[in-house]
């Protein structure tokens, strides 16, 4: 008898501890997400500058 309500109550505590754990996921972005998604756009967008510049340093070279 013992043993069967220990066993009840270790699933319930498992059970509920699985639901917090799942309200705990939020669809939203907080707001250090968001910055971090601006930060590597920004250096997603720097990136494509200094390859832009590279590839006109190169056709500069070439056309001498």
């Amino acid at each position: 008898m013992q043993r069967t309500l220990s066993r009840k109550l270790a699933l319930a505590l498992l059970a509920g501890l699985l639901a917090l754990g799942l309200a705990a996921c939020q669809d939203e972005p907080g707001p250090a997400e968001e910055a971090g998604q601006e930060i590597d756009q920004a250096m997603e967008d720097a990136g494509d500058e200094v390859e832009e510049m590279g590839d006109a340093i190169e056709d500069a070279s070439d056309g001498n």
